[in-house]
């Protein structure tokens, strides 16, 4: 599959990911199946990982081109200063829009829960569509914990749809993978605002589609 390029300027690219490539090379694999590798060759000059999303999840990643401009940006993403609203399928009716403040922790298993001593963490959502089983979502997370967005709102009852690792995967119109969009991305970049979006993936538009 060819690099979808959203955004792309002296100093940064931002690239639309599928579901299911990693950002970065696994443990023991090689790096050609990554995303990173693949902006890299387009670029044909090293890509910098300002951030990542999980693989399962599809959407807007950032990388820089040099050393300065990721650090700049690692900063930016540090201080909280980057907007990022993820659309996601739920299971279940969301009957409001809502926050969840629930420190956060890893633990050896690969998952994230809620506990006693976490991480402070902090997930704002609001519902974009009520459909039948389920809710259409936009997230948009405060912090920056691993599998934030999905360990919340498995805390609350609505785990992401096709969610292996949180919740009870449940097949969702033809499309199995995770129900996780990264849809939009606001930061200030230079002397302007830099505003991204990504469309959704088909495969997810026709998840929602099923519900309707």
């Amino acid at each position: 599959m060819g690099l979808r390029v959203l955004h792309e300027d002296p100093r940064l690219i931002a690239v639309d990911k599928p579901s299911g490539q990693p950002v970065i090379p696994g443990r023991g694999a090689a790096g050609e199946g990554a995303l990173v590798e693949q902006v890299s060759r387009h670029l044909e000059s090293k890509a910098f990982v300002v951030h990542r999303i999980d693989r399962e999840t599809s959407g807007i990643v950032l990388f820089a081109k040099d050393a300065a401009a990721h650090r700049e940006l690692c900063l930016l993403f540090e201080a909280g200063r980057v907007e990022k609203t993820y659309q996601a399928l739920v299971l279940g009716t969301v009957s409001r829009n809502g926050s969840i403040d629930k420190p956060l922790r890893e633990f050896g298993s690969g998952r994230t829960g809620v506990a006693e001593g976490g991480k402070h963490s902090c997930t704002v959502y609001k519902v974009v569509e009520s459909l039948r089983g389920a809710t259409l979502l936009a997230v948009e997370p405060r912090t920056g914990r691993r599998h934030q967005i999905r360990a919340h709102l498995y805390s609350i009852g609505h785990p992401v749809l096709g969610d292996k690792l949180y919740g009870k995967p449940v097949p969702v119109g033809g499309a199995a993978r995770l129900m996780l969009h990264a849809h939009r991305l606001r930061l200030g970049w230079g002397r302007s605002r830099l505003e991204l979006e990504s469309p959704l993936p088909k495969d997810f538009a026709a998840a929602i589609e099923s519900f309707r």
